[in-house]
């Protein structure tokens, strides 16, 4: 067993987890009517209702325990002071620095760096919205093509498209995958004369990063000559020397520091094609929420902290319910990749078998995370939530405000919104439905034999989170918030949040791959199965 298991405010759960099976959150609802307004904080403009939760006072007490046995507080204070405590990286975390939450880094002063890699890109950003920033034969640029993968377009992606609603020009492109058929689809579409690529990888090696940025680059100067690639390409890297090779200048390349992840990175210059896109503002706004979140993370006490409560009802759904996912929901049609990101985020960080000393967990660490928006996802897989024998906590994200001219629709969106967290916790006994059928005249062995199939049996936890409108400010706040909560699920499991070692072992092998397809005699590395694989695909 682990020190962790072994503790006692583990214990205390473990306990507790046993009694919850006895009582239902409707029968917690009867017993305090006031239950609502206590279950719920505030910070940033954000609401958290958190009443639908599977626990009482006494569950959140031994939460709250857990957190200071773990020493939350004194891990978010070392984060923001700068600390070393990416352990097998020997690196500080700095995205809090991005948003001029924190100054000092590793020991060493950040702020200055931060403001002026900032000013540049919001001068070139300017430089490209307004045209005095122009293509190799004139012409304004009215596309941004970003080329990047995992937190190189997951973040920018997301925030482009939960933000653009009103923005024409310049549209904002994302490439990702290797495979071809995507920047196919996206460069057919464009003029080579009117478009800019930000090539986004912090060594400039990454091997499907390079394979889209050099057919893009094959792409341009067949079009416009190898000069051009100066006018059309712009660089988020640390390599100066290779973006040079590849033809970028080094004014359009925009740099950022190992302190910052690749999921912590969309404030960084990572962000630099949304920046372009939205226009400086709004990424200040985006900034502006982050950060607000970030103070409230810091100073809040942890009983009121919104990342922190969020991050201890995941754990109690999953490590003491058995909750083995955790649903997202976003009732905002523009935040379809909120998941996505959020994905990457939670799973690249905790997705971890070892604590930071090395020796095996033995307790689940991050749940699968997944989800859609609403209302899409209640003709698609609330059927499982709402019926399916497993427990699948689920959190709801509202923004109040339409930014459409469709207010009736949005009143429906929010209706059914509050009404799935309200049936997954209510459920439907089988005296219910034997009334409804009744009344609608069904008797007999047909009655008795519908009723199994229309039982839901509720008490399903949720959370719900309100924005007063989907708006760069609560969009920043949202994702520190997320953010957050990741780094604390964390601390309470004893794990290192910053590092992602899972996704090397692919990048190494898929090189050896690579080996293989050029070299046959390379083959022989490789084990029997993937070998016979390469054999098959390449004898077609």
């Amino acid at each position: 067993m682990s020190a962790l298991t072994e503790s006692a405010a583990w214990r205390a759960l473990t306990k507790l987890a046993a009694a919850d099976r006895q009582t239902t959150t409707t029968a917690r609802f009867e017993q305090d009517p006031d239950r609502a307004r206590r279950y719920a904080a505030e910070a940033c403009g954000l609401y958290l209702d958190y009443s639908k939760q599977r626990l009482g006072d006494d569950g959140l007490a031994a939460l709250l325990a857990l957190a200071e046995q773990q020493q939350v507080r004194g891990w978010i204070d070392r984060m923001f002071a700068g600390d070393v405590i990416n352990a097998t990286e020997q690196r500080a975390v700095g995205h809090v620095a991005l948003r001029g939450a924190a100054a000092v880094m590793g020991g060493e002063p950040v702020a200055a760096a931060v403001d002026g890699e900032l000013a540049r890109m919001y001068a070139f950003a300017d430089a490209v919205r307004s045209g005095e920033w122009r293509g190799a034969t004139g012409e304004t640029i009215t596309d941004i093509v970003n080329i990047g993968i995992g937190g190189s377009d997951f973040g920018p992606r997301m925030i482009w498209e939960a933000l653009s609603q009103n923005t024409l020009k310049p549209r904002a492109h994302y490439v990702s995958n290797v495979d071809g058929a995507q920047i196919s689809l996206i460069l057919c579409r464009l003029d080579p004369a009117k478009t800019l690529f930000v090539v986004t990888s912090k060594t400039f090696t990454t091997q499907e990063t390079m394979a889209n940025a050099n057919a893009a680059r094959r792409w341009l100067t067949a079009a416009l000559g190898d000069a051009a690639v100066a006018r059309h390409f712009a660089g988020v890297s640390t390599a100066r020397k290779t973006t040079e090779a590849f033809g970028i200048a080094a004014a359009n390349v925009f740099e950022f520091w190992d302190w910052v992840g690749g999921r912590y990175s969309l404030w960084s210059a990572v962000g630099l094609s949304a920046i372009i896109a939205l226009g400086p503002e709004r990424f200040r706004q985006l900034l502006a929420g982050a950060q607000a979140m970030d103070l409230h993370f810091r100073d809040a006490p942890l009983d009121r902290n919104l990342p922190v409560l969020m991050a201890l009802f995941a754990l109690w759904n999953n490590n003491f319910l058995g909750a083995a996912s955790q649903v997202v929901v976003p009732y905002a049609q523009r935040l379809h990749r909120f998941v996505g990101w959020l994905q990457q985020l939670e799973m690249e960080s905790n997705g971890k078998g070892v604590d930071r000393d090395g020796l095996p967990v033995d307790y689940p660490t991050t749940p699968i995370i997944w989800g859609d928006v609403g209302s899409n996802a209640q003709h698609a897989f609330f059927q499982l939530l709402h019926q399916g024998p497993a427990i699948n906590p689920v959190d709801f994200i509202l923004p109040i405000e339409a930014v459409h001219g469709y207010p009736d629709q949005q009143q429906l969106l929010i209706a059914n919104c509050l009404a799935q967290s309200a049936a997954l916790m209510r459920g439907k006994t089988a005296g219910q439905v034997r009334a409804e059928l009744i009344a609608q005249g069904l008797s007999g062995e047909a009655l008795e034999a519908a009723i199994p199939h229309r039982v839901f049996s509720g008490n399903r936890p949720s959370n719900t989170l309100l924005m007063p409108r989907l708006d760069a400010f609560h969009l920043g706040a949202l994702c520190a918030l997320y953010e957050h909560r990741t780094f604390a699920l964390s601390v309470l499991w004893n794990i290192n949040a910053f590092d992602q070692w899972g996704v090397e072992l692919g990048k190494q092998l898929a090189r050896e791959v690579v080996a293989a397809q050029a070299d046959p005699a390379a083959a022989a590395a490789l084990d029997p199965s993937t070998r016979l694989l390469l054999e098959r695909v390449s004898a077609r």
